[in-house]
């Protein structure tokens, strides 16, 4: 990522309110590249929903975002969707290939790291909400879990992501806010948990309630609380 994005600067012509982003000098460090920024700067920035060029500032706050997202060190405002947005607006899909290809590739990265490593520093539920909507696909990240449930951690992740997600899914809700395909993510999470977690509770000895949650999600919404 640093290789790839070296030099890369925010547009000449980006600008924001200095009473709630930050002063000129700030905004002058992100026109500038390759200069390291202080978290509090590097939050604020991602943060921020309302630039006029979000590409190119998102291109030139990558190598250090991405750094902070492994380490662990990444604050969202409102949940990993909000750091989704920024990714939504940047528009990185339409970047040249040799950067499109290595924001894939960390993002590939990352998400085997997040499964599988024990001492990663982001919970699999967190990373699956921002890598869904930075791509705009779940699909794919699920069926790389299901691959991975061979590594106990991914397993223990499974039980972690599925105490987090049980009220939503119960209520026919995406256990995030999503600015893409909530109506059709929602159930595609659900069979997916429904699939592959019965048997991962029951390995782990995870809580009756949390068994009788999986009972009723296999039922039609309208039937889960008459029982």
């Amino acid at each position: 990522m640093a290789a790839t994005f070296q030099g890369m600067t925010a547009h000449r012509q980006e600008s924001n309110c200095e009473c709630h982003w930050g002063s000129a000098e700030e905004l002058a460090l992100l026109k500038t590249p390759d200069v390291p920024l202080d978290d509090d700067l590097l939050r604020r920035t991602y943060w921020t929903t309302d630039w006029h060029y979000p590409s190119p500032l998102l291109r030139r706050i990558l190598p250090q975002l991405t750094q902070s997202l492994v380490a662990g060190r990444v604050e969202p405002m409102a949940g990993m969707e909000s750091l989704g947005l920024l990714f939504t607006a940047g528009r990185w899909q339409e970047w040249p290939t040799g950067q499109q290809d290595a924001l894939r590739e960390f993002v590939d990265a990352w998400w085997l790291h997040v499964l599988v490593e024990p001492d990663a520093k982001v919970p699999a539920h967190e990373a699956l909400t921002l890598l869904a909507e930075a791509t705009t696909k779940l699909a794919p990240w699920l069926a790389i879990w299901a691959e991975l449930l061979v590594d106990a951690v991914a397993r223990r992740r499974l039980v972690t992501a599925v105490d987090e997600w049980m009220d939503d899914l119960l209520g026919d809700a995406l256990p995030w806010s999503s600015w893409h395909n909530e109506d059709t993510w929602c159930p595609t999470l659900s069979l997916w948990v429904l699939r592959h977690a019965p048997a991962v509770l029951r390995e782990h000895d995870a809580s009756i309630e949390l068994h009788d949650y999986i009972r009723l999600l296999v039922l039609p919404y309208a039937d889960r609380w008459d029982r």
